[in-house]
């Protein structure tokens, strides 16, 4: 393996070997291998948490799902997010011959096999993600979730040639100064928060010898903060970024304000416009959101019960900041076509294509979800922008 893909440090007293890899790369999963068995460190630490790991030996996992409680607890977006960015690993493994995720397992199994202790380093895919998602402004949310959705449907081929180049420092250089300039939130989240947290749990692995098998991307952020760790200027405290940030006062504050502005705005029309003026608001309201929310459920597909629902549902839920017409709407939707156990063990490939979202009843779910909080959001701006239209030509006509 080369120096641009392992790394020997000696920091105080102790021996760090860091191996890069491209996560669906087949050279990765043999230099992997080989490497422990050459080194034969005291632990092998590995780029996974525990969840995904044991989504990498259960691969049946899925099976267990409860995508209306994924609902119930807000956790639709992130399950989304998770499914598309695993489609995307797993087009690229298609591409060069693994399964995303192989050189990790390898890392586990060449461990057990020479008895070697192992230990998870990673964040919890869920605090990572939730936390890109916690710190984004609205456009950054707006840009990610391009980002996720172009990612998934790329038909671009990617061949192993090109697989193995991510493992290349100046590849991965031109990748990260890209994603810093797009998203930066994301990059800070997803790159230089795990860079630190990988290296504070490598650093706080067992033994005088530890192995860590980790992204090629992550290699300079990890070993410059394992160098400080080593030196005492850095303390290795990864608490603050271990858990979502509390949203803000300002947040919240301003999940009320709006639905209290759009009530206040109809209460105006009535009072300064009066009844015929206050109710055309009022429908107004009513149309725009119950229409654009349906609009996005049948774009999903949703069963008609679920289209009515998100008419019905959305001028209610765009009032309400503590549920959203997207969750309403996909619970309806799966109670109404339950997913079966077939569509619990294709989710991954399904995940690959539209017309497998469109097939798949727990994906077709997670459409309905998005693309009805889609159209309901939509809705309150188109509304509230022709309320204050409104009340500005009712205004003129009072002072004129």
């Amino acid at each position: 393996m080369d120096s641009q893909t392992q790394k020997h440090l000696q920091l105080a007293g102790r021996e760090i070997v860091l191996v890069g890899t491209a996560h669906v790369s087949e050279a990765s999963v043999q230099e992997v291998s080989a490497c422990i068995e050459a080194e034969k460190p005291d632990t092998v630490a590995i780029e996974l948490d525990e969840k995904r790991l044991q989504s990498l030996e259960d691969p049946e996992s899925w099976r267990n799902m409860d995508i209306v409680k994924v609902l119930r607890e807000k956790n639709g977006f992130l399950m989304l997010s998770n499914i598309i960015l695993a489609s995307f690993q797993k087009r690229m493994g298609l591409d060069a011959g693994v399964k995303p995720g192989e050189e990790m397992l390898a890392a586990i199994n060449t461990s057990k096999e020479l008895g070697l202790a192992t230990s998870m380093v990673d964040r919890p895919i869920t605090v990572t993600l939730r936390r890109a998602w916690a710190k984004n402004s609205f456009w950054g949310k707006c840009s990610l979730l391009g980002l996720l959705v172009s990612s998934a449907f790329s038909k671009d081929e990617i061949q192993s040639e090109q697989i193995e180049q991510l493992k290349n420092r100046s590849e991965m250089d031109d990748m990260m100064e890209e994603l810093s300039k797009e998203l930066p939130v994301v990059k800070e989240v997803l790159i230089d928060e795990r860079d630190y947290y990988l290296a504070s749990h490598i650093w706080a692995s067992g033994g005088n010898k530890v192995l860590a098998v980790l992204g090629a991307g992550h290699l300079p952020g990890v070993q410059a903060h394992l160098e400080k760790l080593a030196a005492g200027e850095e303390s290795g405290d990864c608490s603050e970024i271990a858990v979502v940030p509390e949203q803000k006062a300002s947040s919240k504050i301003l999940q009320w304000f709006i639905p209290a502005l759009i009530i206040a705005l109809i209460a105006a029309g009535f009072i300064y416009g009066g009844r015929t003026k206050g109710f055309t608001m009022l429908s107004s309201w009513v149309l725009w959101n119950g229409i654009l929310a349906a609009v996005g459920s049948a774009i999903a597909v949703a069963h008609p019960l679920t289209i009515l629902t998100s008419f019905v549902g959305a001028p209610l839920t765009s009032l309400c900041p503590l549920i959203g017409i997207g969750i309403v709407a996909g619970i309806v939707q799966a109670l109404v076509c339950k997913p079966k156990v077939a569509d619990m063990e294709s989710i991954s490939d399904d995940a690959l294509s539209v017309r497998g979202f469109y097939r798949n009843r727990i994906l077709r779910t997670l459409l309905v979800f998005l693309l009805s909080s889609l159209g309901s959001s939509v809705g309150t701006f188109v509304a509230g922008a022709s309320f204050v239209k409104t009340l500005a030509e009712l205004w003129q006509k009072i002072v004129g």
